[in-house]
């Protein structure tokens, strides 16, 4: 059973934060701070960034571009998402996201309920501080990915044939 939401205040610093697939995230919130109803991450995907195609059985997902620009695989549909654009997910609905462009793109995302973070502090790595840089994927990073995301209910998908 969770806990009753809280007062959240993350202030610079507070954070924890993970580098996963190359990107960095930097959760906000937690559930155990919004009493499971919710995780909120600051993302940071640099130039060719971005997790590979999944969907997700348990939770929707929403991101808000708040620098840059993702593309975002949905469904077999490409969305272009320029700063201020919101994209959500249905919970069991294929998506990928990728930074196609030579800067890097900030996103936030949330995943209603939580439980992400959980996945995040599993899988990846964690970083010494909010604003140290992400780690270049590894090798054996997506086997390990592939070996936990089911725990999370997070289903991998093989990459688009072209």
């Amino acid at each position: 059973m969770s806990t009753p939401a809280q007062l959240i205040v993350s202030s610079p610093g507070s954070s924890k934060a993970f580098s996963a697939v190359g990107d960095r995230y930097v959760i906000l919130a937690n559930g155990e701070q919004t009493g499971g109803a919710y995780c909120l991450a600051d993302a940071t995907v640099p130039p060719g960034g971005g997790p590979p195609p999944h969907y997700h059985t348990r939770e929707e997902e929403t991101f808000y571009v708040t620098a840059g620009e993702i593309t975002f695989t949905v469904d077999g549909r490409e969305v272009i998402g320029t700063t201020g654009t919101f994209v959500q997910i249905p919970r069991g609905t294929p998506h990928a996201f990728k930074n196609k462009t030579a800067e890097a793109a900030r996103m936030l995302i949330t995943c209603v309920p939580a439980g992400f973070e959980k996945f995040m502090a599993e899988f990846a790595t964690e970083l010494p501080s909010a604003d140290a840089p992400p780690i270049p994927p590894q090798p054996g990073e997506i086997e390990k990915l592939l070996a936990i995301a089911p725990r999370y209910g997070i289903v991998m998908l093989p990459p688009p044939q072209h």
